[in-house]
């Protein structure tokens, strides 16, 4: 990014008297010196063409003119600069942990799939993070890494748009949502970010997996990580595999994180909006610019029009005296 600016502004005002040459040149109020031969009739002359010279009489004044403004611009230092923007403070690391379950298909969020609007919502957040890195990890009765902490956002959401529901790859209905929040933990180990964060979003309850929710909030509470749980859904329906609430909230409240339900897309985005405004990552940005002085350019130029000046004027525009 190129700047531009004058240093030293007050010399600008030496363009005043130049402004009023000019004003007065315009209105045909200028003196002009008086004739040194006198004639009793002019009017032989009047019917004659103008020449070159004479048309371009005034070329010296304006040449002498726009050195003093080159002059006057000169002298009020320009400069030029590129802006280097530098970043301090760092981002936090966030683990996006995805239910991909068959019941995620059920279609009562505003005609969307649970799955599919969870996908549209993460593809949201992640697109208002900047400086943030961001993983994602998916499970159903087992639990993969989708995408490692990245700044790549590109790649991490055509990552999301890939991953498809369980039944499509040939994998159980059922939900392991303490192997997702531990693979989740696992994956922010080698993390060196001053805050970790973890968003894990399910509509079912754990009935897969060796490691209970619990034991993994707890684990994510020794390494200081911060678990917001989501819950799409209800769990009005007696069913095994409805929203378990309980443990949601009680894996919020161990990791000091915090529990929502989402009955609706409406509820869902605003969720993730609220969890945007919590979770900002401490980042400043400073933009630092390198100035340069350009006056000798300008003089440069203010020279070449000065002698251009004064050799017309002692040559073809001389005057008599």
């Amino acid at each position: 990014m190129i700047e531009f600016r004058f240093a030293f502004i007050p010399a600008l005002l030496l363009l005043i008297p130049a402004a009023i040459f000019l004003f007065r040149w315009w209105r045909g109020l200028s003196q002009s010196a008086p004739p040194v031969m006198r004639y009793s009739d002019t009017r032989l002359l009047s019917g004659l063409p103008a020449g070159l010279r004479v048309r371009l009489r005034r070329l010296p004044d304006v040449l002498r003119l726009l050195t003093w403004i080159l002059l006057v611009l000169a002298l009020a230092r320009p400069q030029s600069g590129s802006g280097e923007e530098r970043i301090v403070g760092q981002g936090i690391d966030i683990v996006m942990v995805m239910d991909i379950s068959d019941s995620m298909a059920e279609s009562d969020f505003n005609g969307l799939t649970r799955f599919d609007a969870a996908k549209d919502v993460i593809r949201d957040f992640i697109d208002g993070r900047e400086f943030d890195r961001i993983g994602l990890v998916v499970f159903a009765e087992d639990a993969y890494y989708q995408a490692p902490p990245t700044l790549d956002y590109n790649i991490l959401k055509l990552s999301l748009q890939n991953v498809p529901l369980a039944g499509e790859v040939g994998l159980s209905n059922r939900t392991a949502i303490g192997l997702g929040l531990a693979s989740s933990v696992n994956m922010l180990r080698s993390s060196e970010a001053d805050s970790q964060v973890i968003i894990l979003l399910t509509d079912g309850a754990n009935n897969a997996g060796e490691i209970d929710p619990i034991s993994a909030a707890r684990i994510a509470a020794t390494f200081g990580y911060r678990v917001y749980t989501i819950g799409m859904g209800t769990n009005e329906v007696a069913a095994e595999n409805s929203l378990d609430e309980d443990t949601l909230r009680e894996i919020a409240d161990i990791t000091d994180g915090r529990f929502y339900n989402a009955l609706s897309l409406a509820d869902l985005q605003n969720i993730y909006d609220q969890i945007d405004r919590i979770e900002r990552s401490p980042i400043q940005r400073q933009l630092n610019i390198r100035w340069q002085d350009r006056a000798a350019i300008v003089l440069v130029f203010a020279l070449i029009l000065l002698l251009l000046e004064r050799t017309l004027r002692h040559t073809l525009f001389q005057t008599i005296p």
